[in-house]
Formats: structure tokens, sequence, C-alpha cells
């Protein structure tokens, strides 16, 4: 059906995730702007989104989650894997770890130098700053102290932790509390989006506050199936009732219709537009409204895998977790003492480089006083444990996104390729070696009991490709499929504006944008894409590149 007058507005944002909530947030501080927040899931009202241990919960709901997963590859021994994504308000921001963790500079000095302006380092550190309320922590150049986002530090000290960061310095890595300053290498807890026991979503922060100004509005349940094109200018979007899947309505966006659906659901609704490559598009029957070979292609992720060993002479995790060692963690938790309901998934950082050099990282490590299920995610096991995961920083393997069917109750094709590149097999067996040396030291010894996965105390580098391909899993840190760069690389989807080469009044705000993956987890860097973009879609003068 067509839209009416009162659906019509200055901008139609698809998706209300990281981005879309930043965007939202934005846009809608100019009185005389309307904007419109396209919504597949429902409102993030679930009680399990905002206490931080609800993550396990959320994380296997299909009512608010997208329930995605690979294509299965010899890599992962012919296993899919689940890579579930946000799907309420909020997105994967109310779902996800809770890590605030950036990146490296030369990330960002390699999207510019692939000709992307303003998008070196010193150019976004001020809109991630921008977004950064950092609570705690010494004073540096490179934080924000009147964000939006709160961000602080770790305020749960566990034994097994503390032996953990002190075996890892004995090893040469460097203590460190500020991975998002100048340097990343080193060894210490992470920074969260935490604050006073609860997870502080993009939504919770940046959008749903906007709603007191009157010219946002939010349609939750509302699954894109289409953007309507004129020619090549985008004029709004179709979508359907999530619900009972039949109801169908369009809205029209007078300025920019902007995709921040993530990266998966980005890549699948412009093909479905008819923007993509045209052989994908000829595949599921659309005709080809704007040839684009780059739609979908270029995907990345990261794969990690875990190490875990039983625990002896401590109380980890796993039994605080149950009966009355739960009780106990609620009530600290009511009180506002530290608790594990309060913890993100993760609670101690490393990152250095594979080959045993502390400069340029090219893994990250993360460990937790808990064991967890074989083949689950953030799912404890029964026994007293502690587990260490290590993954490449920046994979060289890329694979695709691909729309199955015009259905948008279909899923689409997701195919990372993990580790088909030798760089990435070679820098992974290297950091499980690490990491089974960092679950050694005689720091960490009274706690350790023995190896539970995997068991054998040697392993030549084909058993541990073959540990990997049993037991790896996703990191949930899906980018590149509309890649950013100059129209003359056929790989890319936007310019350096994020605008849709060949198309008017069409943008993608983003992880998909993401030329290359970051050295981190990507939460971070999708908020500052979408400041960024906020003051290109307003045309704000950047703000000014910083020294640092």
């Amino acid at each position: 059906m067509a839209g009416t007058a009162a659906d019509e507005f200055d901008y139609v944002i698809v998706g209300s995730g990281a981005a879309g909530s930043v965007l939202a947030g934005r846009l809608t501080e100019d009185p005389g702007v309307t904007v419109c927040v396209l919504e597949a899931g429902p409102p993030d009202r679930h009680p399990f989104i905002h206490v931080p241990a609800g993550f396990i919960k959320m994380l296997f709901n299909p009512s608010y989650t997208w329930q995605f997963k690979t294509e299965p590859t010899e890599r992962t021994g012919g296993r899919g894997i689940a890579t579930t994504q946000g799907r309420t308000i909020g997105g994967s921001s109310s779902i996800n770890g809770m890590v605030y963790n950036r990146g490296q500079t030369a990330d960002f000095d390699n999207w510019a130098q692939r000709g992307n302006r303003g998008w070196g380092f010193s150019d976004v550190l001020p809109y991630f700053k921008r977004t950064e309320q950092r609570i705690g922590g010494a004073e540096s150049d490179y934080h924000g102290r009147e964000g939006k986002v709160p961000v602080t530090d770790m305020d749960w000290i566990h034994p097994v932790n503390e032996a953990f960061i002190e075996g890892a310095a004995g090893m040469g890595m460097p203590k460190h509390p500020d991975y998002n300053g100048g340097t990343q290498a080193g060894v210490g807890y992470f920074q969260r989006a935490i604050y006073k026991g609860y997870r502080r979503s993009a939504a919770r922060m940046f959008m749903l506050p906007a709603r007191a100004r009157g010219n946002l509005d939010i349609r939750t349940d509302a699954r894109a199936s289409a953007i309507l094109l004129e020619g090549k200018r985008a004029v709004g979007v179709r979508y359907v009732n999530d619900r009972d899947r039949k109801t169908v309505r369009e809205v029209r966006a007078r300025r920019e219709v902007i995709v921040s659906a993530g990266t998966a659901n980005t890549a699948r609704l412009l093909q479905i537009s008819g923007i993509g490559p045209g052989a994908v598009l000829a595949g599921i029957g659309v005709p080809v409204q704007h040839e684009l070979a780059g739609v979908g292609e270029n995907f990345r992720d990261h794969y990690a895998v875990r190490l875990v060993a039983r625990a002896k002479n401590v109380r980890t995790m796993n039994e605080m977790a149950r009966g009355l060692g739960l009780v106990g963690q609620i009530a600290r938790w009511a009180v506002g003492k530290p608790s594990i309901l309060t913890l993100s998934p993760s609670n101690v950082h490393w990152f250095c480089h594979s080959s045993g050099m502390m400069d340029n990282p090219d893994l990250q490590g993360v460990f937790t006083p808990a064991s967890y299920k074989a083949g689950f995610v953030g799912l404890l096991d029964d026994f007293p444990g502690m587990t260490v995961g290590v993954w490449q920083h920046r994979p060289e393997s890329t694979g695709y996104v691909r729309a199955r069917s015009t259905d948008v109750f279909v899923d689409p094709i997701i195919q990372p390729n993990y580790l088909a590149h030798a760089t990435d097999r070679q820098v992974l067996v290297g950091g499980l070696r690490l990491a089974q040396k960092l679950l050694r030291t005689p720091e960490l010894a009274p706690y350790f009991d023995r190896m539970d996965m995997p068991v054998a105390d040697e392993l030549a580098d084909d058993e541990w490709l073959d540990y990997a391909a049993k037991w790896g899993s996703t990191c949930y840190h899906l980018i590149g499929t509309a890649r950013m760069g100059p129209a003359s690389d056929p790989t890319t989807v936007v310019d350096d504006q994020l605008r849709v080469h060949g198309m008017q009044g069409l943008r993608v705000v983003d992880a998909s944008i993401m030329p290359n993956m970051v050295s981190a987890n990507t939460y971070a860097s999708t908020m500052m894409i979408a400041e960024k973009a906020s003051d290109m879609i307003r045309g704000r003068a950047p703000l000014a590149a910083e020294m640092v």
C-alpha cells in the first residue's frame, strides 16, 4: 500500500541497533527534522536485556534475536555455526557482550589509505570520544567524559582473574589498564558499557530519550522487505508486520533512506531491493535496479577458539551461578555490590603478537573464571573451571552474504569462509599454543586442576586446526558486506560519505561499511561510524582531527 502523509519523514532508518540508535538520537537533535526508525523486533522490555548476566538467556531467545547460522565448511568440521544478532530495540547492543574496545590506530589509518578521506585514526578519535562517557580511569586525550554511553572498569575482582593477569605478566605481557589508549598490547580487565549494574545499550542512551523531542517515530515488529526506488533514487521503505507476517506498509523518506540493519540484513535488503551483483539477483528472481558487484561480498568475522581447564581450591562462577550461591549474587546486585550478574561474558583481555612480539598485536584473547558447555557460547558448565579464548585480530579470509529468497522470513546465506586463508590458520595456531601456556603459569597453578579442552598437553599444528574446526565459533563481529571505498574499486558499495555508489538518497551506516576488520570487538567502532555519519547527513563540518 502507498504511504500516507502521516507516513512521510525526512529520514527513514532501517534498524535500531548500535548505528541506528545513535543516528536517531543525533538527527532528531534538529527540531525541524522528522525521523522514522523501523525495527524488525519487539521493544526492549525484557528484564534479561538490561541485567548484564541476562546475555546468555537472550542469546538463545528467537523472539529477540536473528537466529542466523553460517554455511558449513571443512574448516568448521562441517558445522554450521550460530551467529546470532540482536532483533529488538537496540539491536545487538541489547544482547551483546558489552565490551568497549576500539582497536588499533593502524586499523583506521588503513581505511584512509584505501581512499576513504576523513577516516584515519586522528579523524575518527573525536567521534569515539563524543560517544563515550568514561567513568573512572586516568585522564587521557584518548577518552571522552561527556558522551552518552557510560564506559566503566571491572569492579568484580576474583583471585583467578588476578592470578591469570600476574601469570601473563610473568610471561612478558605488560599489565595494561587502558587498551583503548595510545597502545593496545598487554593484559588487564575489559572496559564495559555497564553502569550501576545495568547494560547501557545504544538505544537506551541515544534513541529512546529522543522520543521526548516529538520528531521521532519508532516502529517495532516492522521487518523491512524492500527499499522503494524511483529510478536511481531511494524514496522509502516497504515493511511487513513481523508478528502476523501479512500486514504490509510503506513509509516515505523526503531526504534519505539510511540502512543500518546490520551486516547480514543490510546486504540482504539491498539485494532483494534490486541493488547488488546481477548474478545474485537473478538467482532469487529480482530484477536489477542497480548493478553493484560488492553488495554482500567482502564479508569477514572473527573466529574464536577456547580452551577450558578445571579449577580447584576456589569458587568460580559455575558455583556462584547455582542454588544459594546465585541467591547471594542476586542479593549483592540488588544492593549495588559487585556481583556476577553485572559482568560481561569476558572479564580479562590479552592482546599480543602470535610470534611473541608485543607491538602491533595480531591476537585478541579473553579469560573468565568459569567453564562453559562444549559447543555453547556463554552457557555455564557443571564443574568449576576457567576458560581462555583467542582469535586472530584481522582475518584475511573473506566470504559473502546472499539473499536466499525474496521472502524476508527466509534467512540469508551467510558464508564467512573461516580459516580459508593460510595466514589465519598460522596465526590462530600460534594463539592457541600461547593460550595453553597462559593456563599453565606458576601464578595460576594453585587454581589449575587439569585441562578439560583439549585434554592433550602437546598438539601438532594439524591437530590444533582439527580442534579449532570442531570447537571454534563466531565472535558475532560481522563486517564488510557494503564496503566503503572509491567507486573505482569494484569491491566497494559506499563512498567515504557512506552514500551508495550510483544512487541518490541512500546511505548505509553500520558495520557492513568497514573496509577491513578492526583489531577489536566491533560495537565501539559501529557507534563511532554512526556519530560521524550523523554529521555528514546533517551537513555539519567534521569534528577537528586530533593529534595524538
